[in-house]
């Protein structure tokens, strides 16, 4: 499961510093009020506006962590995205989510995935989610959750397997992220972090090549 106990200042992004920049040094009213204008929810107490209830995956059931679990940004504009990261909750469903509604948890992944299947949001992909315990990677990467335990090779069901590969297609599919291990990673593989997952029973092979197939299925 993930944690952002470093990733939990609301300061401006480095994005939205470069853009004030760029528009002082155009030197135009016109260029300098346009970004302001996109920026402007950026500022400390105010956010962009959300749909409520919205999900970014189809199917998938809306959950909303805590305020206190992510960070308000307007993904890919502020920060590219380019990277899956794959988590195990060490945990049941609801659990989790009850972990990640909870503000003193500090982190949340944008979505989990149940042993049947089933797809809960809980972090929009707009937004950056506390769930890889490093802020570049959180700020870069959609975190995904599985139900169970990394020392359960059972929890990873085929229902698991082939609904979180559908999600990651569709991932990789709207930020042109390649499918591959590069950018396709578990916890565990996240610079400075001291988690397992998903630990040595995740069949990554297998995960690939479904992710694979989901992914040229849907822009064949």
């Amino acid at each position: 499961m993930g944690e952002g106990k470093s990733d939990s200042d609301r300061r401006i992004g480095r994005r939205a510093l470069l853009i004030g920049g760029a528009a002082a040094a155009a030197g135009t009213a016109l260029l300098a009020r346009e970004e302001l204008e996109r920026l402007y929810w950026r500022l400390p107490g105010v956010h962009k506006a959300r749909v409520e209830g919205a999900v970014d995956f189809r199917g998938a059931r809306w959950v909303a962590a805590s305020e206190a679990n992510f960070r308000w940004a307007d993904r890919p504009d502020d920060y590219d995205v380019d990277m899956v990261v794959v988590h195990v909750t060490q945990g049941d469903l609801g659990s989790a989510v009850k972990a990640f509604e909870d503000p003193g948890h500090k982190a949340a992944a944008h979505y989990i995935v149940g042993r049947d299947g089933r797809v809960t949001q809980m972090v929009r992909e707009l937004d950056v989610a506390y769930h890889a315990g490093n802020r570049s990677y959180n700020e870069r990467s959609v975190g995904i959750e599985h139900e169970g335990f990394v020392d359960r090779p059972r929890d990873f069901t085929d229902a698991m397997y082939a609904a979180s590969a559908r999600l990651a297609a569709a991932v990789c599919r709207r930020y042109g992220i390649p499918v591959d291990r590069e950018h396709i990673i578990g916890h565990v593989e996240v610079p400075g972090t001291d988690h397992t997952d998903p630990g040595e029973h995740w069949d990554w092979d297998r995960y690939l090549r479904l992710v694979a197939r989901a992914h040229t299925a849907a822009t064949a």
